[in-house]
């Protein structure tokens, strides 16, 4: 496995691989959820690369930036055990020069959910995501169920600036318990770790009233939230069921539906998601357990 720091080491590294390359971007402290992207690209592609920088564009004032974790003598042997052909680490200022003026903006789809809650968090998740397209030059680039907005974003951003790169949505990684994997997960004491797993229960009350037949958006939003609030150590910051391309809040399910959250949980905003498309529901993988 090679480790490149500079553009020059990534672009030489480059020109040895071959085709179709998978990219798999991440802000390290890999977790099973980061590995099962991994193991999907090695299936499917000729040559495996995976990035490993945490933006400091996607964070706002008063998010943990300085407190994010991180260990990448773990992440690095991680990968290598999946078989990453080349992991791309750069340094900030490789990312964003001095005088850097340069930004991409999703418009509609980064404006509600995450965005409304965090305004500046979609530009600079579009704009290291397209630099990193840029420096790799991909051919599939794998991202996680959880970040369900992010996805659309990314998606939208491929579209628009027609990168000729195949987005991969992947199925999200969950605990046991239902919880979604997150490296922020580490944040969590013993009492809230326990509490996080109302997220999945409430998403499951939501599913198990749509299979009895609601299909009133309003209603299945009043299920979830109902179990949400029924947990004293959580906050509701939203809970929306949207259109999963759009994200326009629906009024009536008649096809297509994307059911997510965020909620504080002390310090801590956690996210999940079901999606409902072609009439299946995608819930993510329990861990040892196939995909419901």
């Amino acid at each position: 496995m090679q480790i490149a720091k500079t553009l020059d080491e990534l672009r030489n590294a480059r020109q040895q691989f071959n085709e179709p390359i998978g990219f798999v971007p991440t802000m390290g402290f890999l977790h099973p959820g980061h590995l099962s992207l991994v193991k999907r690209v090695r299936l499917e592609c000729s040559s495996v690369v995976v990035s490993i920088f945490i933006n400091p564009a996607q964070f706002g004032p008063q998010e943990d930036l300085v407190d994010y974790p991180r260990d990448m003598g773990k992440d690095l042997a991680l990968l290598k055990a999946c078989g990453v052909d080349l992991v791309w680490a750069p340094k900030p200022e490789t990312m964003y020069p001095g005088g850097y003026q340069t930004w991409v903006e999703v418009d509609r789809v980064s404006k509600p959910l995450e965005g409304a809650r965090r305004p500046r968090h979609f530009r600079g998740v579009a704009t290291v995501v397209a630099k990193l397209f840029n420096a790799v030059q991909p051919q599939k680039a794998y991202f996680g169920q959880k970040d369900a907005q992010q996805a659309v974003v990314i998606r939208q951003m491929v579209k628009d600036l027609n990168f000729p790169i195949d987005i991969v949505v992947c199925p999200l990684i969950r605990e046991i318990d239902g919880l979604a994997m997150s490296s922020r997960n580490v944040y969590l004491n013993s009492n809230q770790r326990q509490a996080a797993s109302v997220l999945y229960r409430a998403l499951k009350k939501g599913q198990s009233s749509y299979e009895s037949g609601e299909r009133n958006a309003k209603k299945l939003r009043e299920v979830i939230i109902k179990e949400i609030d029924a947990e004293p150590l959580t906050h509701r910051d939203y809970v929306s069921v949207a259109h999963p391309d759009t994200l326009v809040e629906l009024d009536i399910i008649d096809q297509d539906a994307l059911m997510s959250m965020a909620v504080y949980i002390g310090k801590t905003c956690l996210i999940d998601n079901f999606l409902l498309r072609n009439g299946n529901w995608h819930t993510g993988q329990l861990t040892g357990e196939p995909e419901g």
